[in-house]
């Protein structure tokens, strides 16, 4: 959504980069030591613009429902889709992610596989981000499809006690977004949170 990288004109008037911080707080830019890039553990967008992995089907009403897609402000239904490695990858880039937070895993559950946007196909302009937005539109999605989990993860705290599946759709993650997860998000209360990483403690 941010106007300079963000899929104009589908994007908001101001910058929502980790850069935007020092512009907007008056807190120096050398001051900055750890980013933490926030995430669901799938992929939503509110309103028009282009959307590569935004599903039709019965997952993405699944997702819709079960993760409570409502814009905060609008109370618009949000568009879902699976997770976008790709774009996460270029935002890391552009905001020097140094870990991740990822949310919502909780709302995987119950789904028998999930699938992962590794890269596009005419991906090299993407993954620079000099695109325009008819181009984006135009983009098909390569995926990686990885099982699913039926056990429940909400409230849970630690990754061991995570489901097996659930561990390696994270670690997958990882490794094809080039950085780590540092927390992750099992429910929507405060406490159902695993802190791999604490980003005060970084």
């Amino acid at each position: 959504l941010d106007i300079d990288h963000g899929t104009y004109p589908f994007v908001t008037s101001s910058n929502t980069t980790a850069g935007g911080t020092a512009t907007g707080s008056g807190y120096g830019p050398l001051y900055l030591d750890y980013v933490l890039g926030i995430t669901k553990a799938y992929t939503t967008r509110v309103g028009s613009g282009p959307f590569p992995t935004e599903l039709f089907d019965n997952v993405g009403k699944h997702l819709a429902t079960v993760g409570m897609e409502k814009g905060a402000t609008t109370g618009r239904d949000r568009r879902c889709g699976w997770f976008d490695a790709a774009a996460v990858k270029l935002a890391i880039r552009i905001n020097s992610v140094s870990g991740i937070c990822l949310t919502k895993l909780d709302v995987l559950d119950g789904l028998e596989s999930i699938k992962v946007c590794t890269g596009y196909e005419g991906q090299d302009e993407a993954q620079n981000g000099l695109m325009t937005v008819d181009r984006y539109e135009q983009l098909k999605p390569i995926y990686k499809e990885l099982p699913g989990w039926s056990e429940s993860t909400v409230g849970i705290r630690s990754l061991e006690e995570l489901p097996e599946n659930a561990r390696a759709y994270i670690k997958y993650i990882e490794e094809v977004i080039e950085a780590p997860v540092d927390i992750i998000s099992t429910g929507p209360d405060r406490d159902e949170t695993i802190i791999l990483r604490h980003p005060f403690g970084a």
